[in-house]
């Protein structure tokens, strides 16, 4: 069988197997272990830990600030929702009072639309009145004139002789009065 070498060195530990199974490399091992778990112990206490903890507290911090800003910009935000709402309802009782305003001018202007046509109405009544008043008093003159000359027509053809025209007229008259 032939050795492995490591330059002009034969390399004898390569045949007693792996080196970490040979009882007689414990002592050695377990040394080292210790270093090197004392040297893990004082790097992360000394070195990692407090940046940890840094980090943590910086990120507690953080969240702390996040928080207070939150609740600031909730506190604004009520704020800003109530003078809303307040601006809302007086903008609403504004609108409300110039209907109320417009409502009553126009009734007003209507009131005064409504009377000018009342007075041209009655007017209009009026003139209609009187012309239907002169019409029927014309109307009744024609009847009396009427009457009258059919009443002496019917005089004189029936009594031509007594006809009187004074007494034709004061008998139509009477009869037409009543």
């Amino acid at each position: 069988m032939a050795t492995e070498t490591m330059g002009d060195v034969p390399l004898e530990q390569a045949e007693g197997g792996m080196p970490q199974l040979d009882v007689t490399t414990y002592p050695n091992l377990i040394f080292w272990l210790i270093v090197a778990l004392v040297a893990l112990y004082f790097i992360m206490t000394r070195i990692a830990l407090p940046r940890i903890a840094a980090v943590l507290a910086e990120r507690n911090d953080a969240i702390a600030n996040d928080l207070e800003e939150a609740a600031l910009y909730k506190r604004r935000a009520e704020e800003a929702e109530n003078t809303y709402n307040a601006a809302l309802a007086a903008a609403r009782e504004q609108a409300q009072k110039i209907a109320a305003d417009t409502k009553a001018e126009i009734n007003a202007e209507l009131d005064q639309l409504m009377a000018k046509a009342d007075a041209e109405i009655a007017a209009k009544s009026a003139e209609s009145e009187k012309r239907i008043q002169d019409i029927q008093e014309s109307a009744a003159r024609s009847v009396e004139e009427v009457a009258l000359e059919t009443a002496q027509a019917i005089v004189e053809a029936f009594m031509p002789k007594a006809a009187d025209a004074e007494a034709v007229n004061a008998a139509v008259a009477n009869r037409l009065k009543g």
